[in-house]
């Protein structure tokens, strides 16, 4: 080694680490004696190296500056790396646990109904004794009904501004004058509206005081038991199917049994969200007020208010019992009738305190007290002394037959309406023949022979679906009978 070379040697670490090296290459250093030289030789070139790195670092800061510069950068660089990609799976996570969770559960359908969406469990005790059979959970029941999650989702969530509505309206002429709302279901919720009521509502028992919407019920058996009574008393409920607000059904549902959980999506799909119609920069919308209610115009609202009612049902037949009256109900009527008119207050007075108790109102005009002398009409019904028929009203239904016969439909008209006026003669000679076969046999006949010569358009084959489905004459007979 040349002496240049050995002071370089020596300048990288120090002249004692140097001495210190050579002798234990050549063997003169003893290992088993004391250490301490050793560490201090160590521990002083250690230093002096750290210090002959600041001494050329010192010669040229900007270099220095420069490189923590660089180095600082070259670490956020990496800090941002390391928090993007943690950031982008913790995203990555979060969309598969929303996917996986819109794949199991109903999940969000407005603010209004946050809480009720937990509980998941249903009483089975409950169902059995409603003879009804176990749903899961939202998947579960979105499977039951043949649609997917995503369809049940979009059918049941409240928008507080939509741009449709899953309802149409329009208004229907009562007989006895003015007009009834009509909220009709559009066909894809219609469709589970459906199966609701075959599937839940009409497994379950309703009371044998009810004679709406009742397989082999109809308002001639709700008139049966009133005939030839000294008294009939004749209420009405207001307002009836809007009464029922969304946390009454919703209460029904989980009194059979069902969870929080499905309550909640049974009655978002049987009630109506209560919206007005606004118009923003030329668009139409729709604004919910937050009031869901039942509307009149789905098929599964009627056997829901025979639901809701077995309790009003259960009092009001007690009561007339006890006082001696016979009570039946046919959907928003009710009738008490006795062979007495001593305790007619008191029956009138426990009639108005348990409606007001069940949540109804009595319509104020609509309460009649029919004694003996006049005629005692029960849904549609006269039963004076048998089921018959207005004599009137059949006097004018006779000349209205003959008078189409004679010149046609044009400017006939029958309880005040023009529209569909042979499907209204068809279903006022299905009530003549329900509530007096005999007489109603004749009618039919004629009516029938007047459906060949005037056909009814749509409804063509209203005789087929009447002589079919009961229920199709009950629900004509309904519109008939007010």
């Amino acid at each position: 080694m040349t002496r240049q070379e050995l002071y370089d040697e020596i300048k990288k670490t120090s002249k004692d680490s140097y001495i210190l090296s050579e002798m234990k290459r050549l063997g003169f250093w003893d290992s088993s004696k004391p250490k301490v030289a050793q560490e201090l030789i160590e521990k002083k070139t250690a230093l002096q190296t750290e210090l002959n790195g600041l001494s050329r670092k010192i010669r040229n800061p900007e270099s220095v500056i420069k490189e923590i510069h660089k180095q600082r950068m070259a670490d956020a660089l990496a800090r941002r790396e390391e928090t993007k990609a943690k950031r982008e799976k913790q995203e990555q996570e979060k969309l598969a646990k929303r996917k996986e969770k819109k794949e199991k559960e109903i999940g969000f359908l407005g603010h209004s109904f946050i809480g009720d969406l937990k509980e998941q469990e249903s009483n089975q005790e409950l169902l059995t004794a409603n003879n009804l059979f176990l749903i899961k959970d939202a998947k579960d029941l979105a499977s039951k009904m043949g649609v997917t999650l995503k369809e049940l989702r979009f059918l049941t969530y409240t928008q507080k501004l939509s741009t449709q509505t899953n309802y149409v309206h329009f208004q229907m002429a009562k007989k006895s004058g003015g007009f009834r709302e009509i909220s009709a279901p559009k066909p894809y919720l219609k469709r589970l509206q459906y199966w609701i009521l075959e599937n839940i509502l009409n497994r379950v028992a309703v009371s044998d005081k009810a004679h709406g919407f009742v397989a082999k019920r109809s308002i001639v058996s709700n008139a049966k038991p009133h005939i030839g009574k000294a008294v009939v008393i004749n209420c009405d409920l207001e307002n009836f199917f809007p009464t029922l607000s969304y946390g009454r059904v919703k209460g029904l549902f989980k009194s059979l049994g069902y969870s929080a959980e499905l309550a909640t999506i049974f009655a978002m799909l049987t009630t109506e969200a209560e919206q007005k119609e606004v118009v923003l920069d030329g668009e139409r919308l729709f604004l919910y007020t937050g009031r869901r209610y039942l509307p009149q115009g789905s098929p599964a609202s009627p056997m829901i208010t025979n639901l809701i009612c077995r309790k009003l049902d259960k009092r009001m037949s007690g009561i007339a019992t006890s006082l001696g009256f016979t009570y039946t109900r046919y959907a928003d009527d009710m009738t008490f009738s006795s062979d007495s008119y001593e305790k007619i207050n008191n029956m009138l007075y426990w009639v108005e305190k348990i409606t007001k108790e069940e949540g109804f109102v009595l319509h104020p005009k609509k309460t009649r007290v029919m004694k003996k002398g006049s005629r005692h009409e029960v849904t549609g019904v006269v039963v004076n002394e048998k089921l018959s028929i207005n004599a009137k009203e059949l006097k004018k239904f006779r000349a209205l037959l003959y008078q189409i016969e004679q010149s046609g439909l044009e400017g006939k008209t029958w309880n005040g309406k023009s529209e569909n006026l042979m499907a209204s003669v068809w279903g006022y000679a299905n009530f003549i023949n329900m509530v007096d076969a005999k007489k109603g046999a004749k009618y039919m006949a004629q009516v029938k022979a007047l459906l060949e010569k005037y056909p009814l358009g749509n409804l063509a084959n209203v005789k087929e679906k009447t002589e079919e489905s009961p229920s199709f004459v009950n629900n004509i007979l309904d519109m008939f009978r007010k």
